[in-house]
């Protein structure tokens, strides 16, 4: 089947050109190609064309699954009737096993399994298996994580057709290999029921979604199957044959399942046998019950917590050698869209770094075999080498791909709207602030809103009460305030109850707000990482939502960076005005709404909290207990033990609708009343 676009729009400005360049680069064998698309240039619009005209399964990587799901979103709106899949972590939370040496301290792993995001993850995989080449992916690096054998999980597939001969036992025993529980009770995700010669399942997903199905045994003849109304019972209709999937990613033969089993023996022996030479009697001592605890209950249940230590034996793969990832359920022939190249490249460069250097301490410690290590996530080159053909999408992109395109970029710079670049103003350090004041009167009585972007933690905390003593509406934003209170004041912005933001590196937050008509960066001559051209560019970029927007750099020399972000900005600013003029367009402001959610993302009322005022108290405006005004508040005769139930309760249900915002809110509240329990019980 081929892709199909359906949208209302067709490319212009020059996304027709960036389409065709990037189309004939790739069908020339080129494996890297630049978009450098400026802030608000349609670039996904441009990468679906391209999509539509090249025909090949595509993965679009994002480093963030928030907008992951927003990118899950788009393309689900512009390919309606084809594959768009989800791939992300499937943690609700996280906490990974470790071992810090210099405190004796271990650190059990921990974590909540997102089992709706889990359904998507195994969709995706059973997709890409299908042999379908529309299909698009849109993947956060977990992609890159180890996950079981794509040979095992075909393999294990179950394909149940009328009229075929199929012994039901046999049946039976391949439901249980592909991890299907038996149940006698309500059926659920994953389960079956036996009821004589029928047998009722319940697929946890599959080409008719998450169904219940019947099939009908004559002897060991398939006499019939239907697909079953879940709440009732009763039959839909019938159909000639369906596939069952497996229920999880990890899943393998019974045979490879007893060779594994054995190498593990053999390899403890060795490590036992490492340690007692080295005199280090604990850790020989630890590795010997922690590993023969996992083998019991492997032998027993199948699994074991942590079996993703082992999962070099169950893949049968020589010490050393990468794990299985998502990308080795694609064909050879896919493409790989890298959304923010400049954030999502380094991001996959240090996954693999992270990773070992937490392994070494568990196997040097004896908490884990040496084969721990070969769980892990891709190494860059190994990444680089199965995704072959590249797109780089970024408006700044970074080294890494300039290198490897030899500073070749396809450029977009033209807007939809007509927005040209904000005009870049150079203001000198000495009295900066009563200038910055001055912008911010001018822009309040225009109904426009201020970014201000300063170089610590402590100036943005002093700017901002400065403001307030003066009786601007202001917030600040830096690493330091925790999620619920980041999104509240991003909120506040929109709904017109503050008028000016500032904050450090507020790239960070995904800001793209419209409203903002003034983008003041203080301190722009200090070189470093905050005022380089890349992190200048993507800030100035913030202002080009506005037909009005403008850009202030305050300091006193004029930097490298600085010389390079203006005159960029104005070799970009040419290009746009001649456009407009040469086709008579009048630029025009975006709007959208300020909750704009997501296939993905359930819509969620926007609170204001209620002790929440327009020039708010701060100890007041972040309180973490804030967190309960998002939803329903507790009632003051709830215990601790209840209000933990009850925010871990609507962490799963915000984690489940994949509202990670609010279940990141959620979470953090879980933790905050965790840890006045532990104080209260000490």
């Amino acid at each position: 089947m081929e892709f199909k676009l359906v949208s209302q729009y067709k490319p212009m400005g020059d996304q027709p050109e960036a389409i065709a360049k990037l189309v004939e680069s790739i069908k020339s064998y080129n494996n890297d190609n630049i978009l450098m698309g400026v802030t608000g240039s349609g670039k996904t619009f441009t990468i679906a064309n391209v999509i539509a005209q090249l025909n090949r399964p595509t993965l679009v990587l994002s480093h963030n699954k928030t907008l992951a799901a927003q990118l899950y979103n788009e393309f689900k709106g512009f390919f309606p009737d084809n594959a768009v899949e989800y791939f992300v972590s499937y943690y609700d939370y996280y906490q990974p096993e470790a071992y810090l040496p210099t405190t004796d301290t271990y650190i059990e792993k921990d974590l909540s399994i997102n089992d709706e995001i889990e359904r998507l993850r195994l969709k995706t995989v059973a997709t890409l298996l299908s042999g379908r080449s529309d299909v698009i992916v849109v993947s956060s690096v977990s992609c890159i994580y180890g996950c079981g054998n794509p040979e095992d999980f075909h393999k294990t597939a179950i394909r149940v057709e009328v009229g075929a001969t199929l012994p039901r036992n046999k049946f039976l025993r391949r439901l249980v290999e592909a991890l299907y529980s038996r149940t006698e009770l309500e059926l659920q995700p994953a389960t079956f029921r036996v009821r004589g010669e029928t047998i009722d399942i319940m697929a946890a997903f599959g080409e008719f979604g998450n169904q219940t199905f019947r099939i009908a045994f004559f002897d060991d003849e398939v006499e019939a199957i239907y697909i079953l109304d879940p709440m009732t019972g009763e039959k839909r209709e019938s159909v000639d044959s369906i596939t069952l999937y497996p229920t999880n990613l990890f899943v393998t033969t019974q045979e490879r399942i007893n060779s594994a089993i054995a190498e593990i023996y053999s390899d403890l022996g060795k490590q036992i046998a490492f340690f007692e030479r080295e005199g280090r009697s604990v850790e020989a001592k630890r590795i010997k019950q922690r590993v023969e605890y996992d083998l019991e209950m492997i032998k027993e249940l199948g699994y074991c917590s942590g079996i993703e230590n082992y999962s070099r034996y169950f893949d049968a793969r020589a010490a050393g050698t990468r794990p299985f990832c998502l990308l080795d359920f694609f064909p050879k022939d896919f493409i790989t869209v890298i959304d923010e190249s400049h954030v999502t490249l380094p991001q996959i460069h240090g996954m693999y770094g992270g990773d070992r250097a937490r392994k070494e301490n568990l196997v040097e410690y004896g908490f884990r075999l040496p084969a721990a290590k070969d769980n892990r996530p891709l190494k860059f080159n190994e990444f680089d080498i199965l995704a072959e053909n590249k797109i780089y999408v970024s408006a700044t992109p970074g080294t890494t791909e300039l290198k490897k395109t030899e500073g070749t970029v396809i450029e977009q710079l033209i807007r939809p709207t007509g927005i040209i670049d904000p005009p870049v103003r150079l203001h000198v350090s000495e009295h900066q602030i009563d200038d910055l004041l001055e912008e911010v009167r001018m822009a309040v009585k225009s109904g426009l809103k201020v970014i201000v972007t300063t170089i610590t933690k402590r100036m943005a905390e002093e700017l901002s009460k400065y403001l307030t003593n003066i009786s601007v509406r202001n917030n600040y934003i830096h690493s330091d305030i925790d999620t619920l209170e980041r999104i509240e004041i991003l909120d506040s912005l929109r709904n017109n109850e503050i008028d000016v933001l500032v904050g450090v590196n507020l790239l960070r937050e995904g800001i793209d707000l419209p409203e903002v008509g003034i983008v003041a960066i203080l301190d722009a001559d200090k070189e470093g990482f905050l005022r380089n051209e890349r992190s200048l560019t993507q800030i100035a970029g913030r202002a080009a939502r506005n037909n009005k927007g403008r850009v202030l750099l305050y300091g006193d020399i004029m930097t490298d960076s600085m010389r390079r972000t203006i005159e960029a900005s104005n070799r970009r600013r040419e290009k746009q005005i001649r456009y407009n003029l040469e086709n008579g367009i009048i630029p025009r402001s975006i709007t959208k709404s300020a909750n704009k959610a997501s296939a993905l993302i359930s819509e969620v009322e926007s609170k204001k909290p209620a002790n929440m005022t327009a020039y708010p108290i701060y100890e007041d405006h972040y309180a973490s207990a804030q967190v309960s005004d998002t939803t329903a508040p507790y009632t003051a005769t709830e215990s601790l033990t209840e209000r933990i139930a009850k925010a871990k309760k609507e962490m799963e249900r915000a984690a489940k609708n994949l509202n990670f915002k609010e279940a990141a809110q959620w979470r953090d509240e879980m933790r905050r009343l965790q840890n006045l329990q532990e104080m209260g019980e000490a």
